[in-house]
């Protein structure tokens, strides 16, 4: 009888002990953090805006993440303002956390790659496949050109951007041109302005195109 009282003792002895170690160890390391996709939204404006949360140029995009009106609307804005302009940098980004859920990054298929995110890194990795297939085909076309020496040196003059004009060079963005050309309405204008040149993905461009700045 004493003997198994004394069992029964040690087994509610041991079950307080893992007990124990279990609320140490939950009270040592807290509750599990919510996953996040964790993009740097001050990043992303920068790029899209200068970091100007209250810009309005007149171009049909708004605020620092540069939203236009259907987004700003389709993703609840309007419970803070009318448009993305008229709103703080926090109702702004809490939008865009709500477009990130729902387009993914490439809704900012420019700037969203500067953000950080890993959903960035996704988009990146899915663009460079296209990207490697093209270089894989463009390269006989660059043995060709060597061949052609001689006349790329007679037709120098004639990549030389007019004035108005800027031809890209290797690591270029659309967004980085429009910044330091001063373009205005961003990358997004100049974009519109040369969708022909550049096809309808603003973030794929190639040295040697020639685009309209004005």
């Amino acid at each position: 009888m004493s003997t198994a009282y004394s069992a029964r003792s040690r087994r509610t002895a041991l079950g307080a002990v893992v007990a124990g170690a279990v609320v140490g160890v939950a009270t040592l390391f807290g509750p599990a953090a919510p996953a996040s996709a964790g993009v740097n939204w001050d990043a992303v404006a920068r790029c899209e805006s200068g970091g100007n949360w209250k810009i309005n140029t007149g171009n049909g995009y708004y605020g620092g993440l540069q939203f236009s009106r259907a987004t700003w609307n389709g993703y609840g804005g309007q419970k803070y303002a009318a448009r993305a302009d008229l709103a703080s940098r926090s109702e702004q980004i809490t939008v865009a956390e709500k477009v990130l859920r729902g387009q993914g990054i490439g809704a900012w298929p420019v700037c969203g790659k500067k953000g950080g995110s890993s959903n960035a890194a996704a988009t990146r990795s899915e663009r460079a496949t296209p990207k490697k297939t093209t270089s894989k085909k463009t390269a006989p076309k660059r043995a060709a050109t060597r061949k052609a020496a001689p006349e790329r040196a007679a037709t120098t003059a004639a990549t030389q951007p007019s004035p108005g004009t800027y031809v890209v060079r290797r690591g270029d963005t659309l967004s980085e041109i429009a910044v330091a050309q001063r373009v205005d309405g961003g990358w997004r204008a100049l974009h519109e302005r040369n969708r022909a040149v550049v096809g309808d993905d603003p973030g794929l461009i190639f040295p040697g195109q020639r685009l309209r700045l004005r």
